[in-house]
């Protein structure tokens, strides 16, 4: 089987892109034929398919002079279509397989793909198809008013950065390509949820139940190795952004018993904010901000926490973040919201919290602190909980079961 992969990074920059590498390595360490398709960037890894790469384009820092192509992006990028185009006739996949293609690629590509008669399934790593901000959540909290296709209520809300312009450009996007051509509707084939619950959700914004089918995350559990110790400090990694609740966790640290301190590692725009409400909080002392971290650093410093902690106060679609502290032996606690209840086992590998309820996280940590021998425990059972139910060849699995329904029969 041959599948050709569709991402706008070939590095990682979040979740989606780290999905993307792992599902590439997967599939060819199983004798999958795997090409890849992304835009150009000086951060992407190496790769042969490489030649057939469109240009690419920075929407972190704003240049007024780029505003056009800024739009030939968002739009319709004609570039990557052209460039898809000379990638499939070379390669020739059975399908293929979407990722993030959102503002920078752009659906220009699928047409391409029905021309040449090639099923194309899509996986959903935020709300993006429904949704002109990606998370359903804005001024601090959840937010559905563009259900619907409401879509001009996000300028009014300047859902977009606290931009009119951004959040225009947007809802314009979002029309063209779901009222005006219809471009998702009639050129993917099948979308792919990694939780029941985003399922759920996206079926009440409009998309057709049977056009979704719900596939969990996959983590190689071999690639991290616990240390069983018990760990002295709490522990958040990840974006450092409004919707994942890192404040209420900075606020329910002043209720929580003094002993153990807590390391932030990340980064993103609530970085300097976070830091100044540690220090008005007084916790000075006790709130470690490391930064970003990567590989087998932080892995390392997962492995010699206590406790992780999810504070999410969005509709997170998963809970990788789970996955990855369960590999390494380690309990969570973590907002019982969005995805994020279908990656624990209960009350065995996590606690769970009312989402921006910081007495009631609070109360959680505080039992952790007393409750040692259980936290241990409950860390080595999250691990055989991982390596049971989100293991790489149960994902293959279920990968191939949805590429055979969408390839035709080899003669």
């Amino acid at each position: 089987m041959k599948v050709l992969l569709v991402n706008k990074f070939n590095f990682i920059k979040g979740g989606a892109d780290k999905y993307f590498l792992d599902l590439a390595d997967l599939l060819s360490a199983r004798g999958v034929k795997v090409a890849k398709f992304a835009m150009r960037h000086p951060n992407n890894l190496p790769d042969k398919w490489s030649q057939y790469w469109p240009s690419g384009i920075n929407f972190d820092h704003f240049q007024l002079g780029n505003f056009f192509k800024y739009l030939s992006h968002i739009f319709w990028n004609r570039e990557a279509a052209r460039q898809f185009e000379k990638l499939l006739v070379d390669f020739k996949p059975d399908i293929i397989h979407l990722n993030n293609i959102y503002h920078h690629l752009s659906p220009s590509i699928l047409p391409v793909a029905k021309r040449h008669g090639v099923s194309v399934v899509m996986h959903l790593h935020d709300y993006k198809l429904v949704c002109p901000n990606y998370k359903m959540f804005a001024r601090g909290r959840i937010d559905e008013s563009a259900k619907g296709g409401h879509y001009w209520r996000c300028v009014n809300k300047r859902c977009i950065k606290n931009s009119y312009l951004k959040s225009a450009l947007a809802a314009a996007e979002m029309w063209l390509h779901h009222k005006l051509l219809k471009v998702y509707e009639n050129n993917v084939d099948l979308y792919i949820a990694p939780s029941h619950f985003m399922k759920q959700k996206m079926v009440e914004w409009g998309v057709p139940a049977e056009k979704i089918t719900v596939l969990y995350h996959f983590i190689d559990a071999r690639k991290f190795k616990p240390d069983w110790r018990p760990g002295d400090y709490w522990l958040y990694f990840g974006r450092l952004d409004k919707e994942k609740g890192v404040d209420k966790l900075l606020q329910a640290m002043v209720k929580v018993k003094p002993g153990q301190p807590l390391k932030i590692v990340g980064s993103g725009p609530e970085y300097k904010p976070l830091k100044a409400l540690a220090k008005k909080l007084g916790l000075g002392s006790r709130v470690e901000f490391v930064g970003p971290k990567y590989g087998d650093v932080l892995k390392k410093i997962i492995a010699r926490a206590y406790v992780v902690i999810i504070p999410s106060q969005w509709y997170e679609v998963f809970g990788l973040v789970n996955l990855e502290a369960a590999a390494l032996g380690k309990f969570v606690i973590a907002a019982d919201i969005g995805g994020i209840p279908e990656a624990v086992q209960g009350k065995h590998t996590a606690l769970l919290f009312q989402p921006h309820n910081v007495d009631d996280l609070a109360a959680k940590m505080n039992w952790c602190w007393t409750n040692r021998r259980a936290v241990a425990e409950g860390g080595e059972e999250a691990r055989e909980f991982v390596i049971k139910n989100f293991s790489p060849d149960k994902h293959f699995a279920g990968l191939l079961k949805i590429y055979e329904r969408f390839t035709p029969p080899r003669s």
